[in-house]
This record gives C-alpha cells, structure tokens and sequence, in this order.
C-alpha cells in the first residue's frame, strides 16, 4: 500500500541539472603557436559532455600537428568530435578550410563560442573567422553526413579524430562515418588521421578490427607512440 506523500520523494532531474558550464580561458602552446580557448579544467559529470574539456590526445595530435604543419598546409579539413575546438582552431592557421563537428547542442555553443573568440582576434593573419566552421554530425547519421557534403561539396583532404575512441558502442558508427567522408576523395586523396590513446586492451583491438572491417589500411605513424600523462599514445593515418 502506497505511503501518502510517497511522491513527493522522487526528484526528476533533466539534462540541465547535470551542465557545467564554468568555462575558463585557458593558454595552450604547440611549438610557436599559441592558442587561447574556454574549456573546463576537468570532467564534472558523464552526461555526453565530455566535449567541455580538452583530452590528452588532443594535446598529442596537436602536437604532432603542430610539428608537421606543412601536412596542413593549403588543406580542407574536418574533425570528428571536435569538443572545444582545440585542433580545428590550430589547424586553422594553416589550413584554408577547416569544419569542426559534434553531436552534442551544449559541446555546440562552447565550441561555437570558441570559434567566435578567435573570429574576433586582433591579429588578422589568421582570418580564423573565414576558415573555421561548426557543423553537427552524430557519427552514422546519414543524413547529417549528407548534408555536409552537399555544403562542402568538394570533400575534404584530412580528416581528423583526437581521444574521440571511448565508447565501444560508437566504433562502428565512427568507422562508418570515415569511410563515407574517405570515398567522396577516390584515389586515397584523403586520409583520416587518429591520435589514439590506449584505455583498454579490448578498444585497441576494436579499433584495428574496425578499420580492417571497412577494408581500410590502418598504420601507427613513426615516432608518434608517447605517455601522455600516465596513458599511452599513438597516431595512426587510416586509409582506403
């Protein structure tokens, strides 16, 4: 028999409950760039929002990036589950065209506003503005696939993923996603390039199985393999 006034003990909470949106503007350096941008110091909740703050492999994929710029230059590029927009914005001052995705509305507006910050720098060299682009995109979304390419008709030469491998359930999707942006440019005229950072045995393997599934040759560039704080990290370029 239902105690009266048993109701009034449940406490529906919805997605806002859960948003941290304490962002700071924080100062990162990959060789001579320096880049500002509004991120969290650290993961406060599980609710998909792990876009808010910057992973290691980003540092590990900017790095390298920023080590290697002239794979950059002149380039289209477009970042799988770019969060606060930490490698599209470096990329930018490179590269002639760079679309920076995510699935998530609230991931969305920091990155939105991340992009916005650096639109409206003082140093117009970079002409960030003109050259960065936010789109939504779940991976294995058709639909949103489609419409991307129909705006960015002409493909792109890279794209990117930094630390973006954390749920199994995503994988496949992740893949899938790769090789419809990898067959708009035939001739392996575009790569995806990976910064990996090892969790789990069963991801590692996952994620080279995947790849062998759709037929991709998956390969760990030289010298790339690194600690990144206590994890293990490497990049690998992914080709049809």
């Amino acid at each position: 028999m239902e105690r009266e006034g048993e109701d009034d003990d449940i406490v529906c909470l919805d997605e806002s409950f859960f948003i941290d949106d304490n962002y700071q503007l924080t100062t990162f350096t990959f060789g001579s760039q320096v880049l500002q941008l509004l991120c969290l110091q650290s993961a406060s909740t599980d609710f998909d929002l792990t876009g808010q703050l910057v992973w290691p492999g980003a540092m590990l994929l900017n790095d390298y990036l920023s080590k290697n710029a002239e794979i950059l230059q002149g380039c289209t590029v477009i970042e799988l589950g770019s969060g606060v927009g930490i490698t599209g914005i470096l990329c930018s001052r490179f590269c002639s065209q760079v679309v920076l995705t995510d699935h998530n509305e609230e991931v969305l507006k920091i990155l939105n506003k991340n992009i916005e910050l650096h639109a409206s720098s003082d140093n117009p060299e970079y002409c960030a503005g003109e050259r960065l682009a936010a789109e939504k995109l779940e991976w294995g979304n058709s639909e949103q696939i489609s419409q991307i390419l129909q705006k960015y008709s002409r493909g792109f030469d890279l794209i990117l993923g930094a630390d973006i491998c954390f749920q199994q359930s995503s994988i496949t999707s992740l893949f899938d996603t790769v090789e419809e942006l990898l067959r708009v440019r035939k001739e392996g005229k575009c790569k995806f390039i990976l910064a990996y950072v090892s969790r789990a045995k069963t991801m590692d393997s996952l994620v080279i199985s995947e790849a062998a599934r759709h037929k991709m040759q998956i390969n760990e560039l030289v010298g790339t393999r690194s600690f990144v704080g206590n994890l293990e990290g490497l990049i690998y370029e992914v080709n049809l």
